[in-house]
């Protein structure tokens, strides 16, 4: 079994124990996520190309392995998916970037000030 097919299998049997855990909770969280991944405006294969690059900037591997299989199962080429995880790659730098501004700023005030 491949590391990736593991971590699939660690989140059912998380979701498996919190079920028992805190069924109230997890029932609730399994009903906002069939609300949200329902039909809508975009496709199935569009959602999880957006999970897949929410996935890579939130830096989880778990939830990478849920998304890249379920775009994968939505008909998702690997172009695709590695293409939605490079937008992830330049969001998760570009935020990072613009706070050198700030950072610019408060050094001037504190070193000249």
């Amino acid at each position: 079994m491949g590391r990736y097919t593991e971590k699939l299998n660690d989140v059912k049997e998380l979701i498996g124990r919190l079920q028992k855990q805190v069924p109230d909770q997890i029932g609730a969280f399994h009903n906002f996520m069939n609300a949200v991944e329902a039909k809508g405006a975009i496709d199935a294969k569009q959602k999880e190309l957006i999970n897949v690059a929410l996935a890579v900037g939130a830096q989880c591997e778990w939830c990478i392995s849920l998304h890249v299989k379920g775009a994968l199962t939505n008909g998702a080429t690997k172009e695709e998916i590695v293409e939605a995880g490079m937008q992830a790659v330049l969001m998760h730098g570009g935020p990072a970037l613009m706070y050198m501004t700030p950072l610019e700023e408060a050094l001037e005030e504190f070193t000249n000030g």
